[in-house]
C-alpha cells in the first residue's frame, strides 16, 4: 500500500457524487460512522449474492465490479476509479449484491454505512431529494454506457474507450500516448468484447496506422484519424 497521510473524512465525504449539495451538518452526521479501507491489489470487498450493508467511495485506487455468469464467464460491469462511488443502488433497493468488487490496484476506500444513510433520510426528506439527484446522474451515465455497447459496432467501442482516456483537451492531437491502467482482458469485458475480438480490432487499427501498441501503451499518431475511422 501506498503510505498517505491521515485523511480527513469529512472533507473526503464532501467529494462523494450522491453528497453533492449536503450541508457541513450532514457530513458531519455521516463522518462519525464512515470508515477508512486499505485494499491491497486482490482484494474481495464484497461477493455476489452477500448482503448490502452500505456503498463505498474510491479514494484513490480502481475496483473491478464483475458478476460470473451461469457457464463460468466472467462479465466486468464496471471499473470504479478515484472520485467514484458504487453500490448506493443495491443499498436503497435492500437487496444483495448482483456483482462482487476486488481491488484491481492498492486501494484506499470509504465505506459509508446504509444504517446512517437511513437514519437521516427518516430525520430529513429534503436529504433524499439530494440524493435522488445523485443518482440519476448516475443512471444517466450507466444508460450511455448501455446504449453505447448495444448500438456500436466493437471498433467503435475500442475507439470511443481510448478517446474517452485521452480526454478532450487532446481531441485534435497528435502522436500521444495512452497508458492502460487495466488490463487489456478487462478492458475487453467492460467493452462487451471476448478478449480475442479485442485483440482483433487492435490489430486492425494498427494494420491501418491508426494506433500502435506496445505493452500497456497505446501511441496514437493522429486523434483526428482514429475518432473518423468508421464514424
Amino acid at each position: 500500500m501506498r503510505d498517505h497521510k491521515p485523511i480527513s473524512v469529512e472533507n473526503l465525504l464532501v467529494r462523494v457524487p450522491l453528497f453533492d449539495g449536503f450541508s457541513p451538518v450532514d457530513i458531519v452526521h455521516f463522518a462519525r460512522t464512515t470508515r477508512q479501507i486499505d485494499a491491497p491489489k486482490g482484494t474481495t470487498l464484497f461477493r455476489q449474492g452477500d448482503a448490502c450493508n452500505g456503498f463505498h467511495f474510491v479514494i484513490y485506487g480502481q475496483v473491478k465490479l464483475a458478476f460470473m455468469s451461469a457457464q463460468g464467464v466472467e462479465k466486468v460491469v464496471e471499473v470504479v476509479e478515484q472520485g467514484q462511488s458504487f453500490g448506493e443502488a443495491i443499498m436503497f433497493l435492500d437487496k444483495p449484491y448482483v456483482v462482487s468488487a476486488e481491488t484491481l490496484s492498492d486501494s484506499l476506500l470509504l465505506h459509508i454505512p446504509k444504517q446512517a444513510i437511513f437514519e437521516a433520510l427518516e430525520k430529513d426528506p429534503a436529504i433524499g431529494r439530494k440524493m435522488l439527484a445523485g443518482l440519476a446522474r448516475q443512471t444517466h451515465r450507466v444508460m450511455t454506457d448501455i446504449e453505447g455497447y448495444s448500438l456500436q459496432s466493437g471498433i467503435q467501442r475500442v475507439i470511443g474507450y481510448f478517446l474517452r482516456e485521452l480526454g478532450d483537451e487532446h481531441a485534435d492531437g497528435t502522436n500521444q500516448t495512452i497508458e492502460l491502467s487495466i488490463p487489456k482482458g478487462i478492458i475487453a469485458s467492460k467493452l462487451n468484447l471476448s478478449q480475442e475480438h479485442f485483440s482483433r480490432i487492435l490489430r486492425e487499427l494498427a494494420d491501418a496506422g491508426l494506433i500502435s501498441v506496445k505493452g500497456p501503451k497505446i501511441l496514437i499518431p493522429s486523434v483526428r484519424l482514429l475518432a473518423e475511422y468508421e464514424s
